[in-house]
């Protein structure tokens, strides 16, 4: 280990200049780094074409010929370098626009080269650009021909000389030195048997030059198992050791407060999700450990009551719970709605927000602190050090991916002498992969069926030639008595987005909806917080019918009488936001609608979202296609999360390799939790040389 634990800058021609640079720009600091920097394609160099086929198919190819003389044509930063390659069948224009001298430095006309590259039409003429060029091998047979590791680099990098022909250099110096000892096995020998999976050392060796595709197949399927193999290892390795080592307070009562709410406060009944969701809360509190459970559930599934019945849990138990929503819209929305399903039963709720201040915060932390509030309801303010409870018992958070580690970590330092049970809840649908790797040491439940009565949203696709027919569809649906939204991507004008935008539409929607017949609000995030909530109050309380907005009412105030969400330039937005957005209606006993705006001009990507968003209501499948479209380290939420860090999985593409390695994880860990029997010793020793004993991202300690 010693060699590849060295920095980078021992490797001969890797000053500290360039050192620094792999540093900054990737992230490589040691040898070790540097091995894992895998090629993200491969040049296949056991396929070369013909120029012929090359000029009458132009792609990415791989040719062969004889280099003519070069010449310039041009004149100053128009001047360019031009040579032809020539074999039996035809030639082909290359052309270098900088570094000529070096390139005719380096080439030797009438000598035979591989050129790879792209091939391009200019002028009528097939010619490749800044080709990649090697001479010919002696001997050159089908054999010897590779694929070569195209590996992922910077500008600044390549400036050094350290672009992919670069590294693969660097990795041509670094394999010979590596002997078996240096590269260990990290996998059991009956894991790799199972799964016909080569042994690392091997695995490694291919990645970086493969002799052949399926050699190739088989080395990337090995270092993406072990990949998400340790990280599910760890991760149930974390929840198992949690359980066992963090007491947490046991709410075994089921009393008063909680049975009266049921028999005689709840509005509705239950759904069977709601009620197994439920019973797996109750389980967790009062089993001793400390609770740690994320509950999913789409945008108008009930997570609230669940939420509330497990804080009437906490105060039947003689606990205070806390709520904590990353948004004042949101705490007030969550501060009114369990106001109104628990008047008449004597319960206490404090709301504290940033706007909360003088008198009004200094008797809520007064009476946080001598016990009189049962629940706080609040944002980012209650992880504030005034902040003091009597007795936390159970901790909530909302949507809790806007949260990050050190605020979650906050709220744990007020409860003594055991950390709170923790809800976490999100309405933002995650796909299983995902889950997995972001909260796989995490107890999930998933609300995953509507209330009785709701019907499912019907989302159209519109084009701009159906204005008019519009502002008849809205008109029509006010004189029913419905509100609706309209929700636009920008605020004002962009210079480089040729967008209908809030300013322009308003102007738009106030020539043809005039006064008094009809009131407008108007949200956006630059508004101040109290004429945003004046704004939604006026919505919310039917003294406007419609609700021009941005994005702002993604997570916002709860209107079961909106049935109209009309999201302009709908290709603007992300999937997760549309069906954020289209959450806002649909929350009442009447049909609703959801329309989707475009001018038509749409990205492949763009038409998918939309023709998806028309297909289904399905939060899950919709996370999923998201999850294709833009990838893990983009979606929302996860950037905290250290997944964007897989060097060679993915989990768009590598779902079954997720769920097999959690599933040989799993027994591995239920059948030998610190990992002593001999075989688990090499998975031991690599957990702790890779640091892994680190908490992760979903821990909330």
């Amino acid at each position: 280990m010693a060699f590849l634990a060295e920095p980078v800058s021992t490797l001969p021609g890797l000053g500290g200049i360039k050192a620094a640079l792999l540093r900054s720009e990737l992230g490589i600091v040691t040898v070790g780094d540097l091995l894992e920097h895998y090629p993200y394609r491969y040049v296949d160099k056991t396929l070369i074409r013909s120029i012929k086929d090359v000029l009458t198919n132009p792609d990415i190819a791989l040719v062969q010929g004889v280099l003519s003389p070069f010449q310039y044509e041009g004149h100053s930063h128009k001047k360019r370098l031009i040579a032809y390659l020539r074999d039996e069948s035809g030639t082909l224009e290359l052309v270098w626009f900088k570094s000529g001298k070096v390139i005719e430095s380096v080439l030797q006309p009438g000598q035979t080269y591989t050129a790879y590259g792209k091939v391009q039409r200019f002028r009528g003429k097939a010619t490749m650009v800044h080709p990649e060029m090697e001479p010919q091998r002696v001997e050159s047979t089908t054999s010897q021909l590779t694929y070569d590791p195209v590996y992922s680099s910077t500008e600044g990098l390549s400036k050094k000389g350290l672009d992919t022909k670069g590294i693969r250099k660097l990795m041509r110096m670094i394999l010979p030195r590596l002997s078996p000892a240096l590269i260990p096995e990290t996998i059991p020998n009956h894991i790799l048997e199972s799964f016909r999976l080569p042994g690392r050392a091997e695995a490694i060796r291919t990645i970086h030059f493969p002799t052949s595709a399926n050699a190739l197949e088989a080395a990337r399927k090995r270092l993406k198992f072990e990949e998400l193999f340790f990280l599910q290892l760890e991760l149930l390795l974390s929840k198992k050791h949690r359980n066992n080592e963090l007491v947490g307070y046991v709410f075994d009562e089921v009393g008063e407060h909680l049975n009266q709410f049921y028999s005689k406060y709840l509005p509705f009944s239950l759904t069977e999700a709601q009620k197994r969701v439920i019973r797996e809360i109750r389980r967790d509190l009062g089993a001793g450990i400390q609770m740690n459970r994320l509950l999913q559930g789409d945008v108008g599934s009930g997570k609230t009551v669940v939420a509330l019945m497990a804080m009437l849990i906490a105060l039947d138990n003689g606990y205070q719970s806390c709520l904590v929503a990353p948004t004042e819209i949101l705490a007030q929305q969550h501060f009114q709605s369990l106001k109104e399903l628990v008047t008449g039963m004597g319960i206490r709720i404090g709301l504290l927000t940033g706007s909360i201040t003088g008198q009004a915060r200094k008797l809520t932390l007064q009476y946080l602190a001598d016990g009189h509030l049962h629940f706080l309801i609040g944002t980012h303010a209650v992880l504030e050090d005034p902040v003091v409870f009597s007795k936390l018992g159970l901790s909530i958070t909302d949507e809790q991916h806007r949260f990050g580690v050190a605020q979650r970590a906050a709220l744990w330092k007020k409860s003594k002498p055991y950390p709170p049970h923790v809800l976490v809840m999100t309405a933002t649908p995650i796909p299983r992969t995902l889950a997995l790797t972001i909260y796989g040491d995490l107890d999930v439940s998933i609300i995953d069926e509507l209330p009785p009565g709701r019907k499912p949203v019907k989302t159209e696709l519109w084009y701009e030639n159906k204005r008019l027919r519009l502002f008849g569809f809205m008109k029509e649906q006010i004189a029913a008595g419905r509100q609706v939204y309209v929700v636009y991507p920008l605020i004002e004008e962009s210079a480089t987005l040729d967008l209908l935008n809030l300013e322009e539409g308003l102007a738009a929607i106030q020539r043809e909806f005039l006064r008094p017949q009809y009131q407008i609000s108007v949200v956006h995030g630059r508004m101040p917080s109290a004429d945003k909530e004046m704004e939604m109050k006026r919505f919310l309380d039917r003294e406007t019918q419609i609700m021009v907005a941005t994005t702002v009412i993604e997570v916002g105030v709860n209107v079961p009488n909106a049935s109209v969400m009309i999201i302009e330039n709908a290709e603007r937005f992300g999937l997760s936001q549309l069906h954020q957005l289209r959450g806002r209606v649909g929350r009442g006993a009447d049909q609703s609608y959801c329309i989707l705006m475009t001018n038509g001009k749409l990205s492949d990507d763009a038409r998918i979202r939309l023709q998806t968003m028309c297909r289904t209501n399905n939060g899950f499948e919709i996370a999923d296609v998201d999850l294709k479209l833009r990838g893990p380290g983009d979606m929302e939420g996860t950037r905290q999360s250290g997944i964007q860090g897989l060097k060679i999985a993915d989990l768009r593409e590598d779902g079954q390799i997720l769920q097999t390695a959690r599933t040989v994880a799993a027994k591995i860990v239920d059948a030998d939790e610190h990992l002593e029997a001999p075989e688990h010793l090499p998975l031991k020793r690599h957990l702790q040389e890779t640091k892994r004993y680190n908490q992760s991202w979903s821990r909330i300690s």
